[in-house]
């Protein structure tokens, strides 16, 4: 049987773009890159994995603890092949930096949701993958925006009391943690996604905007994150968030866009209040970097969970970066900045 090799580029994404929270995600361009070889004539199992690029490092290199290949087995082992085919090799390229909430973990998933799919030549679509995905990272923003590419708002459907406990599946079943002397024979039979468990829409971009990512030179844990949110929330900063949202989808598809009416639409009661003691200087970017301070700026929020802050604008990215990292400066810390493009392809296999 002949060589082969394909390679998987997968998307960096920001979610909750101000008032969406868990809702709207984006998709950018930094990428998780595998470049993969199946040698069906070679004895070599499990897949020999090597890094490159950001957190190259913290890696793991062994297929049954590292995310992408487990993934990449579930969705092998859910499809009826129970094991990786021999001779494979995947060399990973990593652009997106762990822990900055540009969607790292959910570049991941969707790298092994597509490696999984070439590997055992399993033919399914990104919206069965999707389901797949929503198995392993159970928020739709990262994940979705990731495998569909684009600026896109998602939901998870309401499930019949079966396909919802199938959904309801501890991770630790879908995903098991691998014991030291794990083989081909461990997690042999994970459960297996209902169908159409989350749907997403693509919303327009305006072609004028741009995205700058300032990120900080330190970590939030998302699990930080998540913990910092109270159970529940007043009614009137819910309508707060959902008024901004219904204005927002719409208005960074105009073209020309309006700078004062998106900067109003990207404020948020919903989680940025909530994690602004996990990222120094947050309030004070948050209020001084306006359209007035800063002309093109038309928004400024948190990247997903942080600490990345993502900012839209038209002109003067440089200056407006420039502002943000001097704010952080202050408090001691160092931030690495990226002008970035929204890309619309998502997530694609390359055979070669």
């Amino acid at each position: 049987m002949a060589l082969r090799s394909f390679t998987v580029k997968v998307p960096c994404t920001s979610s909750n773009i101000g008032p969406g929270f868990d809702v709207v995600g984006l998709s950018l361009s930094l990428h998780l890159t595998l470049d993969v070889t199946v040698d069906p004539s070679s004895s070599q199992s499990p897949p020999i994995l090597s890094y490159t690029g950001a957190g190259a490092d913290d890696a793991p290199l062994d297929p049954y603890k590292n995310l992408t290949t487990r993934t990449a087995l579930y969705v092998l082992r859910c499809n009826g092949v129970n094991h990786f085919p021999k001779g494979v090799v995947i060399k990973v390229h990593n652009e997106v930096p762990f822990g900055r909430g540009l969607g790292s973990s959910g570049a991941a998933v969707v790298a092994g949701l597509l490696l999984g799919n070439a590997l055992g030549n399993l033919g399914l679509s990104k919206e069965r993958l999707l389901d797949h995905a929503l198995m392993i990272e159970r928020h739709p923003d990262n994940v979705t925006a990731a495998l569909m590419g684009g600026f896109v708002g998602s939901y998870l459907l309401e499930l019949s009391p079966e396909d919802t406990s199938a959904k309801d599946v501890p991770l630790s079943e879908v995903l098991p943690e691998f014991p030291p002397d794990a083989g081909e024979q461990w997690g042999i039979n994970p459960p297996a996604p209902p169908k159409g468990i989350g749907h997403y829409i693509r919303f327009g971009w305006a072609k004028e905007i741009k995205v700058i990512a300032i990120i900080p030179q330190f970590e939030v844990s998302t699990a930080k994150a998540r913990s910092a949110l109270p159970e529940s929330y007043s009614k009137t900063d819910l309508v707060f968030n959902l008024q901004r949202l219904a204005v927002l989808t719409t208005a960074l598809a105009r073209s020309p866009p309006d700078p004062y009416l998106i900067f109003q639409a990207m404020q948020d009661k919903v989680h940025q209040p909530y994690r602004k003691h996990l990222i120094p200087g947050l309030p004070t970017i948050l209020a001084s970097v306006t359209p007035s301070s800063h002309p093109g700026l038309l928004g400024i929020c948190l990247s997903g969970a942080g600490p990345t802050i993502l900012a839209l604008a038209t002109d003067n990215q440089q200056a407006i970066a420039d502002t943000i990292c001097e704010e952080f400066k202050k408090e001691s810390i160092e931030c690495k900045v990226e002008f970035l493009e929204v890309t619309t392809e998502g997530a694609q296999v390359t055979e070669h």
